[in-house]
């Protein structure tokens, strides 16, 4: 009734591989769409924005980059704050050096400068795997973020050891520093990952996706039929790199304004994003945007319920907001290990088979 493909034929392969082969799932993303582009910018406010939108938009797309990595092509990685640091810094370096230059060319072109980067920390993957990797990009976290730190070049020898975005406007509209319109900011931000995010569905369903998932479920079965280790690893850390350090980019130039290595891109945000994926869906679009908004609105939540709700102290919701965070990943965990993403196709295949027993 509701969620039905009776009647929608498929006449040849194309039609029956489709992005989205069902019409009610294009409706659905169509409607999710005009919600985002058109209605929401007129309800938001500053706070809105800077609290929540901003950064679910951004952690989404850093999660959406650790997803490629690990979800798709089985490549544990704990550097992702690091990779962060390295668009960041990027996009400051490259501000600050050609002015003139857009605010979307610098934030693709951090991205690709990230993406070499990661490229490089992702050579250890073609001997090791596993908790072995995961050590591996941990080094390379704590390597990044001390290098940004000490290296006054980077931060262009600022006293205070901060980087701070100058003023760039997008279509004449300021988007960075102080000034910037919270309007422009959102469209900004909202287009970037809305695009990404289409690219990665394709790239996860086309032959490069493949091979990172053949890797990731036998690398040795799937170099046997021709997947080549190489380039499936070392594309995915590239792919990965690529979306993180666009992250990393708009975290710094348009949420924050400013920013200091050890502060802003430590290894709290490495498991932050990591905790996304998990809770979201290993392998799974959707479930990037479902794990950030988990971890970004729930915190808000229960501040506000902890401390205006029962007046708790303002130090003491911080720990038990920790803590209650921490049980309902582990329980989650528990319950639903493959994440709120199986949980939503779960949910469809109901709809598809209602009211059958399923």
């Amino acid at each position: 009734m509701i969620y039905r493909e009776t009647g929608q034929f498929k006449a040849n392969y194309q039609d029956d591989q489709a992005l989205f082969p069902i019409d009610q799932d294009r409706y659905v993303i169509f409607g999710i769409l005009f919600v985002v582009f058109a209605v929401v910018p007129y309800l938001i406010n500053e706070y809105w924005l800077n609290a929540i939108l901003l950064p679910f938009l951004i952690y989404s797309l850093a999660a959406l980059g650790l997803n490629i990595l690990t979800g798709y092509c089985g490549q544990l990685s704990l550097g992702t704050g690091a990779f962060m640091a390295v668009g960041a810094f990027s996009m400051y370096k490259m501000m600050v050096a050609f002015p003139d230059i857009g605010i979307i060319p610098l934030v693709i072109l951090s991205g690709l400068i990230t993406a070499g980067v990661g490229t490089l920390f992702g050579l250890p993957s073609l001997r090791i795997k596993g908790f072995y990797l995961a050590v591996a990009t941990l080094a390379a976290q704590f390597f990044l973020v001390w290098m940004f730190n000490k290296v006054g070049w980077f931060y262009n020898y600022s006293a205070s050891g901060m980087i701070t975005a100058p003023p760039l406007t997008l279509f004449g509209v300021p988007v960075t520093g102080p000034a910037g319109d919270m309007h422009a900011q959102y469209y900004l931000v909202a287009g970037i990952v809305a695009v990404f995010a289409l690219a990665a569905k394709n790239i996860a369903r086309g032959r490069i996706g493949r091979n990172w998932m053949a890797i990731r479920d036998m690398d040795i079965a799937a170099e046997l039929i021709g997947v080549r280790p190489l380039v499936a690893k070392l594309s995915a850390f590239a792919v990965s790199s690529f979306y993180v350090g666009m992250a990393g980019a708009l975290y710094f130039g348009v949420w924050l304004g400013s920013a200091e290595a050890t502060e802003a891109f430590d290894i709290n945000q490495s498991f932050l994003v990591l905790f996304m994926i998990i809770i979201g869906g290993l392998g799974s679009v959707l479930g990037s945007f479902l794990g950030a908004a988990f971890l970004v609105v729930l915190p808000i939540v229960l501040k506000n319920v902890l401390v205006d709700g029962f007046g708790a102290n303002t130090a003491l919701s911080a720990h038990i907001e920790i803590i209650i965070v921490g049980v309902l990943i582990i329980g989650f965990l528990i319950v639903e290990p493959h994440g709120l993403a199986r949980l939503w196709r779960i949910a469809k295949e109901k709809l598809r088979l209602w009211p059958f027993p399923y």
